[in-house]
């Protein structure tokens, strides 16, 4: 059964829970703002699941309110806590606007610890090392400034650095003046190049090292999914020690986990490895530099790539096979030349050693990992087509993540998932098998918990967790129109085709632009706006790609008659609230590519599980998009408009009814006059 939005959770005598909902109310008086019920309700939940240590998942709608209603419960806790966000704009706003007005708003409460720390990835601060002796070339020499334009680039991120310094700023990306990706490479470093704060002459002003000493200190810790990943699921320790977790933004958590845990190799960069370790390297045998043989190595994998097809690669054929082994051989070899540290004080403190000896360290980690192609991972070749520059690349990723989080993050902490997408098909046990939770070990209606029980070799782990939907301030049965095109024909794998084209001018035209659309590829998204922008010329019409999404975002929240088209960087995290955006079109529904090489794995495996593959890897993948690009639309209570899907299979379909059960629940139609009239109307307000 469909879970209902649940009503606020009481638990009397429990002194952690009452004394959140005073210290909430205290907050939301001192920022001015009024009691939500959303609000309170997840705040108690969250401050149960905390004191009982069990899991929880949360769906807050939009507008509920849900970072003061988890940060409230963490700062009462009596241990630290972490939060992890998926997008730097997310925790840009927890760290620069919402904590601070809320320590502002509750400080003196009693038993309130206010202390918050951001930690973010070493690649993420600028390395002091870096910028005052030098940055390694191919060949392993410093070098002061690159020339050209983005030796200016440096040169202005150098001075800023050595401003923040001095004046104790955190020196961190997000904070540093524009600059491009390849500028911030020149003054930063990866946890594998970083010398470590006991042998760097700059240790004790490192900006990443402060960070971590900062985090240490403070009752939250601000982090993104992929250093909590890292920290907690790889073991690689990045974060102080805590007791909890608390997961904003949780519908992107698994890719997220994949993505940390998914490593590539190019044989550009086994060749660089390779030229960089040259200099560094002893004369092993006979045979010369191993350098050289590294860089052979990268020749054969370049040829081995160049003959093997595109696509996942359940074997590996013999002339690839060979190939990995050859360049893991060759790299292992070169590690083992590397002049030893502690032998010579210099090396110690050798940057240039260090950082080449940390890319043949990664060359032979992905390669070895490459060549062993477990069950456990999904391995496949990339190659560049088009307007892919990229090289051909050999990737491989974990076939599932949810045993790693159950195992090594939820098995440790105490975990919180939360956001506006928790509930596909109406209900929670879909998203919560993905990240490692069971549907037995579901806690009902009140139910008493299963025992927790830790790691035991006499019986499973039984982790405990509950769902709660605290609804949402939006009435999207008044607010919003979701309709679907049942007359349109099914999308085809060409692309789009004339009658959906019809279909979306004459959409548009009706709303007079103030349309998002939302498409399942780049060529969808440029046939549309081609198309638009010949039949209604009057209207400005932005693809994705004609510039800087800040910069289109900025027009299409400028100008009403605008439309902006674009592909999955537009279905989730982009915030256009008013009369912009009155219209969201999606053009079919965005099931997984099918030869996406890591769906297409996971998929069989569910099915070789004696589960159904599809439902629980592509359809709900697909719910999740379909949930996050339809909730572009209402952003706040004024919001009015309408969702138009024009794919007939989210109506016709047997998986439909799943889909339609993850979307808000909009006053739904079929019949495209219906929807004309409602956007014209819409237009002439």
């Amino acid at each position: 059964m469909p879970d209902a939005p649940a009503a606020p959770v009481t638990a009397p005598g429990s002194a952690p829970v009452s004394r959140v909902r005073e210290v909430l109310a205290t907050a939301v008086s001192g920022l001015g703002g009024s009691e939500r019920s959303g609000q309170v309700a997840m705040a108690e939940a969250v401050a149960t699941a905390l004191d009982d240590e069990q899991h929880l998942l949360v769906q807050a709608g939009t507008g509920t309110g849900k970072s003061l209603a988890y940060l409230v419960p963490a700062m009462l806790h009596r241990e630290r806590v972490v939060v992890a966000t998926a997008t730097l704009a997310l925790q840009h706003q927890l760290v620069e606007r919402d904590l601070p007005r809320l320590v502002e708003a509750v400080k003196g409460e009693r038993g309130v610890d206010t202390s918050y720390a951001v930690l973010k990835g070493r690649s993420n601060y600028a390395c002091l090392h870096r910028i005052r002796e030098g940055v390694p070339d191919d060949q392993g020499v410093l070098v002061d400034v690159p020339e050209g334009t983005m030796g200016a680039e440096v040169v202005a991120l150098r001075s800023w650095v050595e401003e923040q310094a001095e004046s104790g700023g955190p020196g961190d990306k997000d904070h540093a003046p524009r600059h491009s990706d390849r500028a911030w490479r020149q003054i930063s470093v990866g946890g594998r190049e970083c010398l470590g704060a006991t042998r760097c002459p700059y240790g004790e002003e490192c900006f990443a090292e402060l960070a971590k000493a900062r985090a240490a200190d403070s009752q939250l810790v601000v982090t993104n999914h992929s250093l909590l990943a890292i920290d907690a699921i790889e073991g690689i320790p990045m974060i102080p020690e805590y007791d909890a977790v608390v997961v904003d933004e949780a519908h992107e958590l698994v890719a997220r986990v994949t993505q940390a845990a998914t490593d590539e190799i190019t044989a550009g960069e086994v060749e660089r490895a390779a030229r960089r370790a040259r200099r560094y390297v002893e004369e092993a045998d006979v045979a010369g530099n191993p350098a050289d043989d590294l860089e052979d190595a990268a020749e054969s994998l370049r040829a081995a790539m160049s003959e093997a097809d595109a696509g996942r690669l359940d074997v590996l054929g013999e002339e690839l096979a060979d190939a990995l082994v050859l360049v893991r051989d060759a790299a292992r070899e070169c590690i083992s030349a590397f002049a030893k540290p502690g032998r010579d004080k210099d090396a110690d403190a050798d940057a240039g050693r260090s950082q080449a000896k940390a890319g043949v360290q990664m060359v032979f980690e992905h390669a070895e990992r490459l060549a062993a192609n477990t069950d456990a991972d999904v391995v496949w070749l990339s190659k560049a087509y088009g307007r892919d520059r990229v090289p051909d690349r050999l990737c491989v990723a974990p076939l599932q993540v949810w045993g790693q989080m159950r195992d090594r993050l939820l098995s440790e902490s105490t975990v919180v998932f939360t956001s506006a997408t928790l509930m596909l098909g109406g209900d929670f046990d879909a998203v919560a098998a993905t990240v490692g939770l069971k549907a037995t070990e579901r806690v009902r209606d009140g139910a008493a918990a299963p025992a927790k029980v830790g790691k035991e070799e006499d019986g499973p782990t039984v982790l405990p967790w509950s769902g709660l939907d605290v609804g949402s301030p939006f009435d999207y049965g008044r607010q919003g129109i979701l309709y679907v095109a049942r007359h349109l024909p099914t999308p085809g794998r060409d692309g789009l085709g004339a009658a959906q084209l019809d279909e979306i001018a004459r959409l548009i035209d009706a709303a007079d632009g103030r349309t998002l659309g939302l498409f399942s590829s780049r060529r969808a998204a440029e046939a549309a706006a081609e198309a638009v922008r010949e039949r209604l010329p009057h209207l400005t019409t932005l693809a994705q790609g004609d510039a800087q999404l800040s910069e289109l975002t900025r027009q299409f929240v400028g100008d009403p008659h605008t439309n902006l088209f674009g592909t999955l960087g537009l279905w989730q995290g982009l915030d256009v609230p008013g009369d912009t955006c009155q219209l969201v079109i999606i053009d079919r529904i965005p099931f997984p590519r099918p030869d996406d090489p890591l769906s297409s794995a996971r998929q069989r495996a569910a099915d070789a599980a004696g589960g159904n593959g599809f439902m629980q890897v592509a359809a709900t993948h697909a719910a999740l998009l379909l949930a996050q690009g339809a909730g572009r639309l209402i952003r706040t209570t004024a919001d009015r408009g309408v969702v138009a899907i024009l794919d007939p299979r989210l109506s016709t379909a047997r998986y439909g009814r799943f889909l339609e059960a993850s979307l808000p629940p909009m006053w739904r139609t079929a019949d495209p006059d219906v929807v004309v009239k409602a956007l014209a109307r819409l237009a002439g307000d």
